[in-house]
Parts: structure tokens; C-alpha cells; sequence
């Protein structure tokens, strides 16, 4: 398969270590004016959802997206949704026989376990995005150890899908792939991603718990709606849940 070429109007910046890619694209968003990748071979400190640590084996795959967008924060962070599908366009092309899925609010799932994970961080100005950090994890060739209290158990690509890649040649499948979806996502709006997301959504129409801080809340899982948020149908009725760790049912 040819890689594709990379993209227009995107620059990237390659580290052989850092401590974390989304910390480096922060402290580089002040100086920087153009949406730009930061890859880093090794990365020692990475985080993702809640504080909660990334452990990143060699051989996986870590970068940030920095971008520049002009949006209200609730309408930026709905790139969390554009990225999930870049990331399944990406692995779908390197591994057309995997059995992918998208997990609310921002995982991709390999085999029902997690392939990926998303973290979006940013800073605002007035009401409107001053930059947005897009910070994306892949266990390409390693999966770590699980965590106590995770909600699915981590994936790798190469032993769940059997196909092995290089974090350079995923960079440039992803870019493309992001680049793409970026530019649907402001000509079309939300309402083509969303529907997107939610033809290649895991456990749709099932049974789920989503913890959130406060509360746990089981219902089925009916859409994602127009602002993004996770609708269950409960016991209550119609719920719409905009943060939460989401379990899946056992066996099912």
C-alpha cells in the first residue's frame, strides 16, 4: 500500500523523547500559527482522561495535533468526534480485516478492547479557542498492562489485528486521515461526523454504565446527540450525559 502524501497546510515536529506531546504543543501554541503535529518517538509523562496516566511501550504510537480554531469551546471540542474517525479511517486502511469500533466519548476499540485513546486540551479567550491540543495514543505494537478500575482492557494492533506498523508511517496515514475529516467537519458541521461516528459506534442500541462523577447511570444506549453528549434511555427515561467513563456489559 502507498502511504499517502502529506498534507497541505499542516507542519509537523518529530522528538526523539519528550514528556509529553500535548505539554510540548502547549508550550510551543504561542509561538506557532499553523495547525502542526507533534511526534514523539518516546514519551515519559503522558496522561490522558481525568489525570489518569498514559503508559506509552516502545513501539506505540504518540502525537498532539495543535490547532487554531476561532470556535466557541463547545463546538471546538466536538473535534473529539473528528478525530475518533480519523483514527478508525487510518487503522481501517492499515488494517482493513480489524474489527474496529468507536467508544463514546473518545476510545477506539480493537477486538472490544482499547486500540486508542483521545485527549483534547486547550485554552480559551473571550468565549472563542485561543489554540486546541488534540493529543492521540495508539498501542501499535505493545499493549500495557491494565489498569485497576479500567473500563475495557487495553488492545495492541499487532496482536489483536496481526498487523504490525511503525509510529512514523501511522503519523502519516492519521495526518492524512485527520486532514480530511477537519475539512468535512467545517465545511459540512457536525451533523455528517456525528452521524459518521455513529454507523461505526460500539454497543449501540445495548445496555451501559456510565459512571460520571457523581453518579452511575445504566440505560441503553440510544445516540450521541447534536452537541456531542451521550444519550442512554433509562429506567428515569431519556438521559443526556455530557462526561463519563462508560462500562460495557459483561458478555456482552
Amino acid at each position: 500500500m502507498k502511504d499517502p502524501d502529506w498534507p497541505e497546510l499542516y507542519d509537523r515536529r518529530s522528538l526523539a523523547e519528550v514528556d509529553s506531546t500535548n505539554a510540548e504543543a502547549m508550550r510551543l501554541a504561542p509561538d506557532l500559527g499553523a495547525p502542526t503535529w507533534i511526534f514523539a518517538t518516546r514519551q515519559l509523562a503522558g496522561r490522558g482522561r481525568r489525570g489518569r496516566a498514559w503508559s506509552d511501550p516502545a513501539g506505540n504510537f504518540s502525537a498532539s495535533l495543535l490547532l487554531y480554531p476561532k470556535e466557541a469551546p463547545q463546538q471546538a471540542a466536538l473535534r473529539s468526534f473528528v478525530a475518533s474517525l480519523a483514527l478508525h479511517d487510518a487503522l481501517s486502511a492499515l488494517a482493513p480485516e480489524a474489527a474496529l469500533g468507536l467508544k463514546w466519548p473518545n476510545d477506539v476499540l480493537l477486538n472490544d478492547g482499547k486500540l486508542a485513546g483521545i485527549l483534547l486540551e486547550g485554552s480559551s479567550l473571550a468565549g472563542r479557542m485561543a489554540y486546541l491540543v488534540i493529543g492521540i495514543g495508539v498501542n501499535l505494537m505493545n499493549a500495557p498492562a491494565p489498569a485497576a478500575g479500567v473500563a475495557v482492557p487495553p488492545r495492541s494492533l499487532r496482536d489483536g489485528a496481526g498487523v504490525s506498523v511503525t509510529p512514523e508511517r501511522f503519523l502519516a496515514h492519521l495526518a492524512a486521515a485527520y486532514a480530511s475529516r477537519e475539512a468535512q467537519f467545517v465545511r459540512d458541521g457536525f451533523a455528517p461526523i456525528r452521524a459518521d461516528w455513529l454507523a461505526r459506534a460500539a454497543r449501540l442500541g445495548e445496555q451501559v454504565t456510565a459512571r460520571t462523577m457523581q453518579a452511575e447511570i445504566v440505560g441503553r444506549f440510544e445516540t450521541v446527540d447534536e452537541d456531542g453528549n451521550l444519550v442512554l434511555f433509562t429506567a428515569g427515561g431519556r438521559q443526556a450525559i455530557p462526561a463519563a467513563d462508560v462500562f460495557f456489559e459483561r458478555g456482552a
